[in-house]
């Protein structure tokens, strides 16, 4: 399979374009933080536009390189795969976003911050692994980077419980409670869409070692 990748130099086009997309993530998680940490929404909601926009149009050109292609520099499903989980983060990034810019007045003591660093981390994390691809499909660097992704989603696992005692048992506000509650756990589905991603880069570094 690599052989026919030099011969047909198939292999930078989609390694390109996947690395664009997790740049995207990324972008995407780095707005929701700033999205949770100032007060003026307008310039990171245009953030999330742009990095929605420019998501959907790279999930789009890889769908259609795919079709287009004859030679994969990895296995169609796998490049199909990644690329339909990488669209997930943006995608769910902005639910959160469209939701808390409703909502963010009723929850202003709420900290959604510490939750949204361990997500921008996760991404970059993600990052690193899909660039991992190009350099030939190494183990050792990829599992590393795949600790990392688990141990990341176990803290937000961990930070996902520590304000319910507050808003559930402490507090007397049932609606604010569920409006956290809901957008605590987009946060957490974000990472684990992160760590889906991780998990495909990890199986195709082991079914091509």
């Amino acid at each position: 399979m690599f052989s026919l990748q030099t011969i047909f130099g198939k292999g930078d086009k989609f390694y390109g374009l996947l690395e664009q997309s997790a740049e995207a993530a990324k972008e995407s998680t780095r707005a929701l933080h700033e999205l949770v940490t100032h007060t003026d929404h307008a310039p990171v909601m245009a953030a999330f536009a742009s990095a929605r926009a420019r998501e959907k149009a790279l999930a789009a050109q890889i769908s259609e390189e795919l079709v287009n292609t004859f030679v994969t520099a990895l296995d169609r499903e796998d490049i199909e795969a990644l690329n339909s989980a990488l669209y997930k983060i943006p995608k769910t990034v902005e639910k959160f976003a469209e939701r808390y810019e409703i909502v963010a007045s009723r929850l202003t003591d709420v900290d959604f911050a510490q939750r949204a660093l361990v997500l921008e981390r996760a991404t970059a994390v993600v990052s690193e692994m899909i660039g991992e691809l190009r350099r030939g499909l190494r183990i050792d660097p990829v599992k590393k980077l795949q600790d990392r992704l688990q141990t990341l989603e176990s803290e937000g696992d961990r930070m996902l419980l520590s304000p319910y005692r507050t808003l559930y048992v402490e507090g007397n506000d049932a609606m604010r409670a569920m409006l956290a509650k809901d957008l605590f756990e987009l946060i957490e589905k974000a990472i684990d869409k992160c760590r889906d991603v991780g998990n495909i880069v990890y199986s195709i570094v082991l079914k091509n070692s």
